[in-house]
C-alpha cells in the first residue's frame, strides 16, 4: 500500500553562511535514505529566503501531487523567518489543499514528521 508522496521544504544549508552545510546536508541525506526504507517517495525543495523563495516553493508544489509537506525546522524555529514560515504554510494551503502539512525538528527526523499523517 502506497502512503503517498512526500514533500520536504527546507533551508538550503549551501546558501547560509553561518553554518557548515556538510553535517546538514549528511542529515539531509539519512532523512531520504529513511523515506526509501519505508517506501515513501519523497521530493525535497531547498530554499534561500533571500531568494525567489516563493516561485520555487510553488513550483515544487505544483509538479506533483502530495500527500504531506513538510516544512523544515529551520524555516519553522528560527524567529526572523516568523512571517516566511506563515507564507510557506499558507503557500502549501493554496497550492496542495489536499496535502497534510507536518513539521521537522531535524532532518533526522523528517520521515517520522510525514509517518505521523501518512498512516
Amino acid at each position: 500500500m502506497a502512503l503517498g508522496r512526500v514533500l520536504v521544504i527546507g533551508l538550503d544549508p549551501t546558501k547560509l553562511t553561518e553554518w557548515d552545510p556538510e553535517p546538514v546536508l549528511a542529515a539531509i541525506a539519512r532523512g531520504q535514505a529513511q523515506f526509501a526504507e519505508h517506501g515513501i517517495e519523497a521530493d525535497t525543495c531547498l530554499i534561500a529566503v533571500d531568494e525567489d523563495a516563493d516561485e520555487t516553493i510553488v513550483a515544487a508544489l505544483r509538479s506533483k501531487e502530495y500527500a504531506c509537506v513538510v516544512v523544515g525546522g529551520g524555516i519553522r524555529k528560527h524567529e526572523p523567518y516568523l512571517e516566511f514560515f506563515e507564507k510557506v504554510v499558507n503557500l502549501v494551503r493554496v497550492h496542495a489543499p489536499a496535502a497534510a502539512i507536518a513539521f521537522n525538528n531535524s532532518p533526522d527526523d523528517t520521515a517520522a514528521a510525514a509517518l505521523r499523517w501518512l498512516r
